[in-house]
């Protein structure tokens, strides 16, 4: 076993080395641990087989890049606050030089977001990161020992059950702290990245860019305290933060760019197979949408709804709120039909 450990520890300190020392890598291990040069290649030679590190030239002239396979965990004592611009910088910069711009200003947005989440709002002790890369795609994954995201959001905010949290979430501009944060940074985050996950109390939220709903489930998992974040995006991704922040940025006056649009999947309100009829159901859908001026309401997935579920968002909330802008889209005629009919009341 200490033969194993030390294996490693000789292992990270070259990854971290390489960089700095790309020619003399092998004498500047051998001197650092007292060991052969022979002994020092056999370590270099398991890191190139791993993809973790590059060697190109000759022999006497090789040189040593770090590969495209890389990974790096820490435990942050986080019961004394942290700062998440720090541990990016300071503890992963090598995990995460040489990205694109466009993909580097995501990961950068949604590291420190959600580690800041962590530190700010979980009441927790300590968070566990991980930051792992390969060739195609780095995954981010923070994990705090907090009360949970969904039960914070359910009790501070005072909703129904944490399923509703989640359906919050998905609005955007839901926090727990009004005067220090505006509530948008795990909604634009699960939007930048490919596939963005929460872990929390046994419900799992999930985004995935290849589908146009997110997903509220009961998680298949051990049921352990705090909150996991996973987040993953290509390295060949195009896509930019700002292309992200635009799309739900509807500019209503000149230089108006507030987060003022939100697109809701009306089928997230819905438990099991129940049927959309009452205005209780539609009360859960309406929770929170005068934050935002334009809101869309996407029907997919939803082939009837009832009278009263209908006439509560867009009648009654319309004349309660004519400031907010009540759209749908993806309506199956059944739907249209009891959306006109409420209007026309």
């Amino acid at each position: 076993m200490a033969i194993r450990e030390r294996s490693k520890t000789i292992q990270k300190q070259i990854l971290r080395d390489v960089v700095h020392h790309p020619k003399d890598i092998v004498s500047h291990i051998s001197s650092i641990f007292s060991l052969s040069r022979q002994a020092v290649n056999r370590h270099i030679s398991q890191l190139v087989k791993a993809g973790k590190i590059n060697a190109t030239g000759t022999t006497k002239n090789r040189t040593y890049t770090i590969g495209s396979v890389r990974s790096n965990t820490l435990i942050l004592d986080i019961s004394a606050g942290a700062s998440e611009h720090d541990v990016y910088f300071n503890k992963f910069p090598d995990i995460l030089s040489g990205l694109t711009q466009n993909v580097e200003d995501i990961v950068f947005y949604g590291f420190t977001e959600i580690l800041n989440n962590a530190i700010d709002h979980s009441n927790g002790k300590e968070c566990f990161i991980s930051v792992d890369r390969t060739a195609e795609k780095i995954q981010i994954s923070i994990l705090d020992d907090g009360e949970g995201i969904f039960t914070k959001i359910t009790r501070a905010c005072n909703l129904a059950d944490e399923k509703q949290a989640l359906l919050e979430l998905h609005k955007g501009k839901l926090t727990t702290d009004p005067e220090n944060h505006s509530g948008q940074g795990i909604f634009f985050t699960s939007r930048m990245f490919d596939e963005f996950r929460i872990y929390s109390n046994k419900l799992v939220f999930t985004h995935d860019h290849k589908s146009t709903h997110d997903i509220i489930r009961d998680a298949d998992y051990v049921d352990k305290k705090g909150t996991l974040v996973l987040m993953s995006i290509s390295l060949n991704s195009k896509r930019t933060d700002k292309e992200v922040f635009d799309e739900f940025t509807v500019a209503a006056e000149e230089n108006d760019f507030a987060f003022n649009k939100t697109i809701i999947p009306v089928e997230m309100v819905r438990f099991g197979q129940e049927n959309l009829v009452s205005r209780s159901q539609a009360k859960r859908l309406l929770l929170r949408i005068e934050n935002f001026k334009y809101v869309y309401f996407d029907f997919e997935n939803v082939d009837t709804i009832g009278q009263a579920f209908a006439d509560e968002i867009f009648r009654v909330y319309k004349l309660r709120h004519p400031d907010v802008l009540l759209h749908h889209t993806n309506a199956s005629n059944d739907v249209i039909k009891m959306i006109k009919r409420a209007e026309a009341n």
